[in-house]
């Protein structure tokens, strides 16, 4: 038992069925919201390798205008690679991307157009802001860069200076600024080129905890004001589900998972995605044939009725049950009705805004989180009940 507790470039030098899930087809799965936009980049097959080793395998996504798509996923999933595919700053070895409608790379017709011609802007991790420059400066470069009139870039970077509450600075030195200053600068150059499209490299990693969320904060807002297409790597789940219209999880290459951030955390369809979009709880079982519309699995802590994400329904195959800790729900009296089991609480975490618990189930442990502000202490016997409408049923891979 389990429980789990990234109309110029300026891409400037850097200073530092659900069971077919790895060739799930993703590209013609629009948001919601995109039904009606325009494709704003496409990608086709995209395959990269080095030597033996293939970083992405046969890539499909569109990303729709004005659309904030989250790569998430571990180091070493790809997600890396695939947006400096896109920037022109790594070299796929086959397949297709397209941007407005311009074909950038194809590997049939040997074409890869420079980053600079691929009117696109990206912020780094690093910030990659020129030291020796001021803050005007540093914004300013990409229109100096790309033979703007002096005039204007003076007030294009006057403007977005004050868009972005930055005119205070305007002439300072990176160095003379924090982290989350100097990572606004990096915004507000992105910003004033002016693509509406926009690719961001985990800019909020090397920031802490408290700069990361209130910058967070500030690009959703920038991105409603300015309308801005965005390609946005991160490993953070609460930063992915805060910022993105639809996330794709990376695993090893390829798309495991794509969709909007409530059905990548309600509805994974892997334990892949179950186990690294949140918290999760997971059972070992065998299938004992179905009840209405759920499958019925028996497991250590009794018979679970779920809903089927990628396993086999014959009777006797082995399973794995999985459900969030937060939609387990503590109650004291006697076990009854469907998907209710016996535990006791082992620890209670208070954190204030919840509390988490570890419980005890037979010789394994379960965790909880509950809003409620009763007390349930260690050692304390409770009943837990789940909605067999959250419960998930994978294949039991081993």
């Amino acid at each position: 038992m389990a429980i789990a507790a990234e109309t110029t470039v300026t891409v400037l030098p850097q200073r530092q069925s659900a069971s077919t899930e790895s060739r799930m087809t993703t590209a013609d799965i629009p948001p919601a919201a995109a039904q009606d936009r325009k494709v704003m980049v496409s990608i086709r097959d995209l395959s990269k390798a080095y030597g033996a080793v293939h970083a992405l395998k046969g890539v499909d996504i569109d990303i729709y205008e004005g659309e904030v798509l989250v790569l998430l996923g571990p180091s070493g999933c790809g997600k890396t690679t695939l947006l400096r595919s896109v920037a022109g700053l790594e070299q796929p070895t086959t397949g297709t991307i397209t941007v407005r409608g311009q074909t950038v790379f194809s590997s049939e017709h040997n074409l890869s157009l420079p980053p600079e011609k691929r009117n696109l802007s990206m912020v780094f991790q690093s910030y990659a802001l020129w030291p020796h420059m001021t803050v005007a400066d540093n914004v300013g470069y990409p229109l100096r860069v790309s033979k703007v009139p002096e005039a204007e870039v003076r007030e294009r970077v006057r403007k977005i200076l004050d868009l972005t509450g930055l005119q205070q600075h305007a002439l300072k030195y990176p160095g003379q600024m924090s982290g989350g200053q100097q990572q606004r600068v990096a915004l507000a150059r992105a910003l004033v080129a002016n693509d509406g499209l926009i690719l961001f490299d985990e800019p909020l990693s090397n920031l802490d905890a408290k700069v990361r969320e209130r910058l967070r904060d500030e690009l959703i807002a920038m991105q409603r004001r300015f309308g801005f297409t965005a390609i946005y790597v991160t490993h953070d789940q609460v930063e992915a589900a805060a910022l993105a219209d639809r996330i794709a999880v990376m695993q090893v290459g390829e798309v495991a998972q794509l969709g909007e951030p409530e059905a990548i955390f309600n509805e994974p369809h892997s334990r892949y995605v179950a186990d690294f979009v949140g918290c999760v709880n997971e059972l070992s079982g065998t299938v004992a044939g179905w009840e209405g519309n759920h499958l019925a699995v028996d497991t250590p802590v009794g018979r679970l009725l779920g809903t089927v994400a990628d396993a086999p329904t014959a009777t006797g195959a082995p399973v794995k049950v999985m459900f969030r800790p937060e939609h387990g729900q503590l109650r004291d009296g006697p076990v009854n009705g469907p998907n209710s089991f016996a535990a006791s609480v082992e620890q209670r975490v208070f954190l204030g805004s919840h509390v988490e618990y570890r419980l005890r189930i037979g010789e394994g442990y379960l965790a909880a989180r509950s809003m409620s502000a009763a007390r349930m202490e260690d050692g304390r016997g409770v009943t837990v009940s789940v909605d067999p409408d959250v419960v998930r049923v994978f294949q039991d891979a081993g």
